[in-house]
């Protein structure tokens, strides 16, 4: 009795390496883009505090007392303080308190957010902007 030989040959094993190789380039991309996605969602919420907070100041001082936040960094502590925030409460993973500017505040107290990544490690680059109507830009 002959035995048959049974198992792949080379030329089917450098057709499935081929193809594990084009899958890999293909999703390494996909899967950054989300981790990326997934650190601003840190900064998206801290924005959306600072906005709250900014319109709180319109309510307890007034817009035009509150539009003298127009352009500060959140990294000052005196803007800090003004919005009732401590140094440590826009600290996270990614992103720090001087990453987050007020571009402006228009007549209704609504802040337009400004977020710069990249000044801790892993953050990530560019910007976003939290724009009147609640969307977001990425600049």
């Amino acid at each position: 009795m002959r035995l048959k030989n049974v198992g792949f040959t080379l030329v089917e094993l450098m057709v499935v390496i081929m193809i594990v190789g084009v899958l890999a380039s293909v999703m390494v991309p996909m899967m950054k883009a989300r981790v990326d996605k997934s650190k601003w969602s840190e900064a998206c919420t801290s924005a959306g505090t600072i906005r709250s907070s900014i319109r709180n100041y319109c309510v307890e001082t007034s817009v035009d007392t509150a539009k003298a936040l127009a352009g500060t960094n959140l990294g000052n502590t005196t803007a800090q303080d003004s919005l009732g925030f401590t140094s440590t409460d826009l600290e996270g993973t990614y992103f720090s308190a001087g990453d987050y500017y007020i571009t402006s505040i228009n007549s209704n107290g609504i802040a337009v957010i400004t977020v710069v990544g990249g000044s801790k490690d892993g953050a990530p680059s560019g910007s976003f902007v939290l724009k009147e109507d609640g969307s977001w830009e990425k600049q």
